[in-house]
């Protein structure tokens, strides 16, 4: 049995995946030790797993003039990428010492999203097998563009291709000096090529897991034998939580209810979000429960019909509603597909519009409303559409069968 450390970083959704793989990995026998924000120590802890830390605070970043900023104007594509080389490249020192120190003693190392960098040159430097393990497809394909860099011009096989390609190196161009700086000077390595590592790795044919559905993105025919696609890790402990009295007497008092929540995502004006919201599931006619989340999703007089939570386990809760609302992180989308849910998506940025979009495609849930564009108007009738259509609603049904 190995002595592992898996690396991860990000918010609850980005997290949690993580501490299931590796609670699958401790049930095997192995050695696990998960390197993440420290926000989330006691939770991975609660499960059995060994925690060293790593720089960032996601929820205190994201709160921040320039985070709300990231989330507001840099929805995808260049902008995206810059706010991403702002936020993540002055932790890339203090979080290359975090790498070192988790590190030690490991034997295998897993590692994904905003901690590839610094983790990538610390198994370079400690001479570290790994493995690279993502939630969202990286590697270039024909299949279907970027899910961070989307083509406008329509899902060709080229132009599906070459997103990938711009896309991976406008993030390699913007972060290679910080990178190569560190390298050179913390680590003692020789700086990256410009084109950086990702070709190098395909070349080698380096392993990759990918932890989502194939059910909700099916593997693309031209990745090579290197790139594995399992399906999600879902972490399934819904023995653990008991609803509180008024979540119990509400689900109790009438119809499945609409859930409505945005994660990790924040609003400068968590008020305006939460009238909009509220509103529209009046419009629809439609019981709701509000899960208040880093959006702040809150109202002090909430009409009967709607329910506000501060948290509950959406593997629990979302079985129970007649559709979810949310931004489309990929836990949340996995969720919700498997609990055969219609699911609506109100993508903020990031992957969001494209894990919205493959929800559409698949017929379980109506088209996406961009947060930017939303109004309680579009709002209350996709609700509607996603309650009564009947062939979302068995499609969903479908969809979380085979997941």
């Amino acid at each position: 049995m190995a002595r592992i450390t898996i690396a991860t970083g990000g918010s609850r959704g980005d997290v949690q995946p993580f501490v299931a793989l590796g609670k699958g990995l401790a049930d095997k026998g192995h050695d696990v030790r998960l390197a993440t924000h420290r926000t989330f120590e006691d939770f991975v802890r609660s499960y059995g797993l060994d925690f060293a830390p790593i720089e960032g605070d996601p929820q205190a970043m994201l709160n921040e003039q320039r985070g709300q900023d990231w989330v507001e104007t840099g929805r995808q594509g260049s902008e995206f990428a810059r706010g991403f080389r702002d936020l993540i490249g002055p932790m890339l020192d203090k979080g290359t010492d975090d790498a070192l120190a988790a590190c030690e003693d490991t034997e295998l190392l897993l590692f994904a999203g905003p901690t590839f960098y610094a983790f990538y040159n610390v198994a370079e430097k400690l001479n570290l097998p790994f493995i690279q393990t993502y939630l969202q497809p990286i590697q270039p394909t024909r299949a279907f563009p970027s899910a961070v860099f989307p083509s406008r011009f329509g899902g060709h096989a080229l132009t599906n291709y070459l997103t990938h390609v711009i896309g991976g190196q406008a993030f390699w161009q913007l972060m290679r000096p910080t990178v190569n700086d560190i390298r050179t000077a913390k680590l003692g390595l020789p700086p990256l090529s410009y084109f950086g590592p990702f070709m190098d790795m395909m070349r080698r044919k380096l392993p990759v897991i990918y932890g989502y559905s194939p059910t909700i993105l099916p593997r693309p025919s031209d990745w090579n034998e290197a790139f594995h696609v399992s399906g999600f890790w879902f972490l399934d402990d819904n023995d653990r939580w008991e609803p509180p009295d008024d979540l119990a007497a509400f689900l109790a008092d009438g119809p499945p209810p609409v859930y409505v929540g945005f994660g990790s995502m924040v609003s400068r004006d968590p008020a305006a979000l939460t009238a909009t919201v509220v509103e529209a599931l009046e419009r629809a006619g439609q019981r709701g429960i509000i899960l208040g989340g880093w959006a702040g999703l809150a109202q002090d007089d909430l009409p009967s019909s709607i329910l506000q939570l501060e948290e509950a386990p959406h593997d629990w809760l979302f079985p129970r509603m007649a559709a979810v609302v949310h931004h489309g992180g990929i836990g949340t989308t996995h969720v919700g597909l498997r609990a055969g849910r219609p699911t609506l998506v109100v993508p903020f940025f990031g992957d969001q519009p494209f894990w919205g979009d493959r929800v559409t495609a698949l017929g379980a849930g109506p088209e996406s409303i961009p947060y930017t564009e939303l109004t309680a108007s579009r709002l209350s009738q996709a609700i509607d559409q996603a309650v009564n259509d009947t062939s979302i609603r068995s499609r969903a049904e479908e969809v979380g069968r085979h997941i």
